[in-house]
């Protein structure tokens, strides 16, 4: 298998990354819609992914660095669709299991330990419960976890189609 399909995966995964950067940052700033905790924990996994795509379709990597950046872009999509499906359960929890609100992501930073952070993170926010704007009767965490199921299974399919042109590989003597 060349590299380039590689390289284009990847690109791809970049541009969808940066799309959905983009979306979500119009959603802030251009509807006026204010992230909670997890909303922006999502933003920063999705902001990891997207720039490890980039550097990797950049990068030109030999094929032990595609497993590598393959691996980390797979971790952040995985982090991201665990933290949407958190938030996602607690939406459709009954209202009373919701925790505290907590104040922003900077100021939890800055005054918290990291710990203490994802803990709150974790057990979710009021303002991570409430639905403020939904397309197709969908929620923004439920689309971010459709985003990032499906960034798994792109880079699932990547790691196949390597394992797979491997073992077509004749063996060198």
């Amino acid at each position: 298998m060349s590299l380039a399909p590689s390289r284009s995966l990847f690109f791809l995964a970049f541009l969808a990354g940066g799309l959905t950067l983009g979306a979500s940052f119009y959603l802030e700033f251009g509807a006026s819609l204010r992230p909670c905790f997890l909303c922006q924990l999502q933003r920063v996994f999705l902001a990891a992914f997207t720039l490890i795509n980039l550097a990797a379709a950049l990068y030109s990597p030999k094929r032990s660095a595609i497993y590598l950046y393959g691996l980390a872009s797979m971790g952040c999509a995985l982090l991201g669709a665990i933290t949407a499906v958190r938030q996602v359960l607690l939406q459709n929890a009954a209202p009373d299991q919701a925790g505290d609100c907590w104040p922003s992501l900077q100021y939890m930073i800055e005054n918290l330990s990291l710990w203490q952070a994802l803990q709150s993170a974790v057990k979710g926010t009021v303002d991570c419960v409430d639905i403020n704007w939904t397309l197709f009767d969908l929620s923004l965490p439920e689309w971010s976890l459709l985003f990032f199921l499906g960034m798994l299974i792109l880079g699932a399919t990547q790691f196949s189609r390597l394992i797979s042109s491997q073992r077509l590989r004749p063996a060198r003597h």
